[in-house]
């Protein structure tokens, strides 16, 4: 079983001169549900359906499957995804022995910048970059599947 272990944080600064790679993703939720989120996603030219489950009592770590799918296929898949779209940008932004993912969201969730980072456990160390905010780890408003029924811009 695949354990995904990952820190969510707010961004406060400029991150943008450290970024080495950019892409759009669009993505939908065939299950929002948290005992088991389905996802499916468009990242540049490529699709996938992801199968998450239940989180942690931190909020950092839980259960996640993934698979490459024609993008034809995650085209086709969105059609019938739950209510609400999330379209963002993915910046990679190294620090120290790690990169983190910064999402800067568009449409309804437009003004939400969020930094996440993969970790191999929960108590593993990592450098914070003076850009990173407030860690909003575990908060259920920060997840992706949340902001497509409660998106930012109406909180």
């Amino acid at each position: 079983m695949a354990q995904e272990v990952e820190r969510k944080f707010l961004v406060k600064g400029d991150f943008k001169p450290f970024t080495t790679k950019a892409i759009r993703i669009v993505q939908g939720y065939l299950s929002s549900v948290p005992e088991r989120t389905v996802r499916v996603r468009i990242k540049g030219d490529k699709g996938f359906i992801t199968v998450k489950g239940i989180g942690s009592q931190s909020g950092a770590s839980r259960y996640e499957w993934e698979k490459e799918i024609p993008v034809s296929e995650a085209d086709e898949l969105l059609k019938i995804c739950e209510p609400g779209v999330i379209d963002k940008t993915r910046y990679h932004v190294p620090a120290g022995n790690h990169t983190y993912e910064v999402d800067e969201f568009y449409g309804e969730n437009q003004g939400l910048t969020v930094a996440e980072i993969e970790l191999s456990s929960e108590d593993e160390t990592f450098e914070k970059p003076n850009w990173l905010g407030q860690e909003v780890t575990g908060d259920p408003r920060y997840f992706n599947s949340m902001l497509m029924k409660h998106p930012f811009t109406r909180w």
